[in-house]
């Protein structure tokens, strides 16, 4: 397959989404960042590398930091991980209130805001330094160490994150979050916040692409079943409230951030990162969904 051939034609073929998308400005770091930024990197379980554009920019990843994060709190929790967290698509935006009031405290799935922020919850219970431990645990699975914390990004998240505020309280009145309030916030805004290149993520992601196993040295992070189960949920709850038209255009497991980047997989292959920073009304790359589409659709590949 010829990969590098086929991101190039892509990188033009959507020239004509450029300009009909708006950057994220409810963060106002994330407001600073240009919006022709575009860049495309594949990553095989070959070990062979394509990119095209600004693949090698690191740039807030936001809200792709959440697969992580169940990623490092699956395998020490287990099964035991979903009593206090669905795994249902939401059909609602990433923020919503009311579905988690509704639900009285328990968010529907791990890629919600609410969801994620009770996976941090997890996280500050198993590990000491939490903060840290994301950071290795991101580093690992990328095989770089230029991966880092964008603390202006992050500062700004605590600045204007009333919603997430909101959103932790509320479970904490359901007995759904244990630590601190404050202390949740800001290791679920560092989250968020983690900086890296379209290279680094598609590198990280490969360990889904190969059942859990780092391609590079073998080293197991996830089961089998977890892997599996997580890809399972990236396909259904990877994009918010637009997961079931991803699902039908591209067809492959993945996650979105409104920090304009997209990592998807496809099984015993691949892993593709997409950066574009302007989204469309789902709070999803424009551009990003619009190169996987015709990615999918000019290798004839999916998990379809």
């Amino acid at each position: 397959m010829d990969y590098q051939g086929i991101i190039e034609e892509i990188a033009t073929l959507v020239e004509p989404e450029f300009g009909k998308g708006q950057v994220a400005d409810y963060i106002p770091a994330l407001a600073k960042v240009p919006s022709g930024k575009f860049g495309i990197a594949v990553h095989t379980l070959d070990g062979a590398h394509y990119q095209v554009g600004d693949a090698e920019e690191a740039f807030s990843i936001q809200s792709i930091s959440k697969v992580f994060a169940l990623a490092q709190a699956y395998p020490i929790l287990g099964e035991q991980l979903w009593e206090r967290i669905g795994m249902e698509p939401s059909g609602n935006p990433f923020n919503s209130l009311v579905q988690l009031e509704y639900e009285k405290g328990i968010p529907r799935n791990p890629f919600i805001n609410a969801g994620a922020l009770v996976i941090t919850d997890m996280l500050i219970e198993h590990f000491p330094k939490p903060k840290a431990n994301m950071l290795d645990f991101v580093r690992e699975l990328s095989g770089s160490d230029d991966v880092y914390y964008d603390y202006e990004v992050a500062r700004s998240e605590r600045e204007y994150g009333f919603t997430n505020a909101a959103l932790v309280n509320f479970m904490k009145s359901h007995h759904n979050i244990k630590a601190p309030v404050e202390q949740v916030l800001d290791i679920y805004f560092h989250q968020c916040s983690i900086a890296m290149s379209c290279r680094d993520l598609a590198s990280a992601f490969l360990v889904l692409a190969n059942h859990g196993m780092l391609p590079r040295n073998s080293k197991r992070m996830l089961t089998k079943s977890q892997a599996k189960r997580i890809n399972a949920i990236m396909l259904t709850c990877g994009f918010y409230d637009e997961a079931g038209e991803f699902a039908f255009c591209v067809g492959l497991p993945g996650k979105s951030g409104v920090g304009g980047g997209i990592v998807a997989v496809i099984p015993n292959e691949l892993a593709i990162a997409v950066w574009s920073p302007e989204l469309n009304e789902h709070g999803n790359s424009q551009v990003g969904i619009k190169t996987l589409e015709l990615f999918t659709t000019m290798t004839g590949q999916s998990i379809f």
